[in-house]
């Protein structure tokens, strides 16, 4: 059976990708000598949800299933701001970058004890899960999509959401640490950007890294306002 790894994502600005990818390689010029797999600026993405391996008979079915849940949410702004470690403590294995909901507050990122820097004064700061409603689209959306995989026969995921960027994934202890704190040290500039559509997306892995191709893209909204 021919099946697709696929997830289902908000795609990053180019320009925004390109100061993060700035952020990378001040990362990867400061610690040389670490050992780490940096994410490539092309895949830099917000992941709503991982569905792993789907048969191809069944991408049409899910990309109805995305274009139901975007139509239950209107356009709205994020927010990229703070920046840490997965574990908080002890070794670290995965630098983050922070996404929040402008209007609202963090939404959903690790515990702010996690994070090194002050959000911005108009998110508010050490909420660890927000509920979804109209006045958090990002959790919103997230639930949607759930609720609509869930109808179309796709399983839930068990664990919170806790929207983040990755942008590496560390290898070894060598540098590790102070790679680590030097990351959770640095001031980026807020970069808020408009989300207008989530994107279905086929990843594919290779020894160069993974390659990811958009299967559909749905608009946020309904097309009737």
């Amino acid at each position: 059976m021919l099946t697709y790894r696929t997830f289902i994502a908000i795609e990053v600005p180019a320009e925004i990708r390109r100061q993060i990818r700035a952020h990378i390689d001040e990362l990867r010029a400061t610690f040389p000598g670490a050992r780490a797999s940096w994410s490539r600026a092309d895949n830099l993405h917000l992941t709503l949800k991982f569905l792993g391996d789907v048969a191809v008979s069944r991408i049409d079915g899910l990309s109805q299933a995305c274009a139901q849940a975007a139509r239950k949410v209107d356009r709205f702004e994020l927010l990229m701001a703070g920046s840490g470690t997965f574990p908080p403590h002890g070794k670290p294995k995965v630098l983050w970058l922070g996404v929040g909901y402008a209007g609202f507050g963090y939404a959903g990122v690790p515990p702010a004890s996690t994070q090194s820097r002050t959000p911005p004064s108009a998110m508010r700061a050490g909420a660890e899960t927000i509920p979804a409603t109209t006045e958090n689209p990002l959790l919103s959306l997230h639930a949607a999509i759930e609720d609509s995989c869930a109808a179309a026969g796709f399983a839930r995921e068990a664990r919170p959401y806790h929207p983040h960027l990755t942008i590496a994934r560390l290898r070894e202890a060598k540098e590790s640490r102070e790679l680590a704190d030097y990351h959770r040290q640095q001031n980026l500039l807020d970069l808020a950007f408009t989300v207008s559509e989530i994107v279905l997306f086929k990843s594919e892995l290779s020894s160069k890294g993974s390659k990811h191709t958009d299967l559909s893209h749905c608009s946020l909204g309904s097309p009737d306002l």
